[in-house]
């Protein structure tokens, strides 16, 4: 399940970043957030999980669409509730093998892409 295993590695990285891990695999109807984790600042932090084994179709994070990120904004906003805390939206990335190709973590990505 290589997208179970590319989560898993993405969760490790987190981890290793001081991050605490709060739920996995948010979902809600159209939508699912594949990490919800706090970072040590307190910041909640939304993290969609992308893999390729290669860029010849393009880099995983071109995968993230304005579509995509309003059904994670949907989702977030259900997550929090009334809630006002701090929150951004992550992506990271996995080219190759997903036990051993890069790994590149992209901060505030919605926030990057207008949203």
């Amino acid at each position: 399940m290589k997208g179970q295993d590319a989560e898993d590695r993405a969760l490790q990285h987190l981890l290793q970043q001081g991050h605490v891990l709060l739920v996995r695999n948010f979902r809600i109807r159209g939508g699912e957030i594949d990490l919800i984790t706090r970072d040590p600042a307190g910041t909640v932090v939304f993290t969609e999980v992308k893999h390729r084994t290669g860029t010849a179709f393009g880099h995983p994070l071109e995968t993230i669409t304005s579509r995509k990120g309003r059904l994670l904004w949907r989702a977030a906003l259900r997550y929090l509730g009334r809630d006002d805390v701090a929150c951004r939206f992550d992506a990271i990335s996995i080219t190759g093998k997903v036990d051993s190709g890069p790994l590149e973590h992209f901060c505030d990505v919605l926030q990057d892409a207008g949203f």
